[in-house]
């Protein structure tokens, strides 16, 4: 009966779906940490802008997040096929970005030297700055949102599910964690808002309000600080996972000799792939400084040939 058919059909999308939701849950869980990380580079991107712009521009990332994953499912997915050994180099390439783009950020801190591809930027030019923000935003996100995929894809991947189901799961965690993310940091840069709100009500609220508003302008500024090391940890730990002969134990043997208790394991951990992660963006920053003249002078050189 024709019921009967379409009642069977309805039961195995509600089996499909249900296997998508759980995978989806463990997915999800798996990449928190990286999640929290690509949080706070993301809301170090909206520090310095002026408030009414804080929204739109968070509006402009989250959508090239969305392009980002848009096309970084089904490569991912397609290299799964042809070439799963390629994985890895390529997440250790975006792992040393990120390690040269931390750098970069302490030494423009620090006032040593400037980022070459920001150098033409001022803050007397608003919209340039918005513009140079959402790019390198979303460019550090297309290397965060590879991990979440990546990460994502091996977690399910424990469960043997079809090719479609993995598609379908990755496209539902990269999006969920897409509008997760920017939502929670739409709700951070606009909390000193809330606090100029609930400031002129009356009661508890006032004192909620003038708390926010000394809290939030220390918290945005810490945003810079805590999105940088979030680069190195997650530069680091992507390059040391994929070096042959390190796995992902080894800084707990770097520092199993130093301490046994184990909250002070997790703290030397990520203080020991911070210092991994500085030093691989110091090279990268050395090797760009080395070849950057000889690669000037070639295309120099060929430019001339061909005149």
């Amino acid at each position: 009966m024709p019921s009967a058919g379409l009642l069977s059909l309805l039961d195995d999308l509600a089996t499909v779906l249900d296997d998508v939701a759980v995978m989806a849950k463990l997915a999800t869980k798996k990449t928190m940490a990286i999640a929290g990380d690509d949080l706070a580079v993301g809301a170090e991107a909206m520090v310095g802008l002026h408030p009414s712009r804080e929204l739109p521009i968070v509006w402009r990332v989250t959508k090239g997040s969305l392009l980002n994953k848009a096309w970084l499912v089904p490569l991912i997915l397609l290299l799964t096929l042809i070439a799963p050994w390629s994985l890895t180099p390529l997440l250790m390439m975006g792992g040393a970005f990120l390690c040269y783009e931390g750098v970069h950020k302490g030494m423009e801190k620090l006032g040593i030297g400037k980022h070459e591809g920001h150098a033409e930027v001022t803050v007397t030019d608003p919209a340039a700055l918005e513009d140079q923000k959402v790019r390198g935003a979303i460019r550090t996100d297309m290397i965060l949102s590879a991990e979440i995929v990546v990460i994502a894809l091996n977690a399910i991947t424990e469960r043997n599910p079809t090719f479609a189901m993995k598609a379908l799961t990755l496209t539902l965690v990269a999006v969920a964690l897409t509008f997760g993310i920017y939502g929670l940091i739409a709700l951070i840069v606009k909390a000193d808002d809330a606090g100029l709100h609930l400031v002129k009500k009356n009661g508890a609220a006032r004192w909620v309000g003038r708390a926010i508003l000394a809290i939030m302008p220390r918290f945005m500024k810490s945003l810079g600080v805590l999105g940088t090391i979030a680069m190195f940890i997650v530069g680091g730990e992507i390059i040391a996972h994929g070096l042959p002969g390190l796995d992902k134990h080894w800084l707990e043997h770097l520092t199993e000799e130093v301490t046994t208790t184990e909250p002070w394991l997790a703290i030397l951990e990520k203080v020991a792939v911070i210092v991994f992660g500085i030093v691989i963006g110091l090279v990268v920053v050395a090797l760009t400084v080395l070849v950057g003249p000889l690669w000037k002078k070639a295309a120099d050189l060929v430019s001339k040939v061909k005149t």
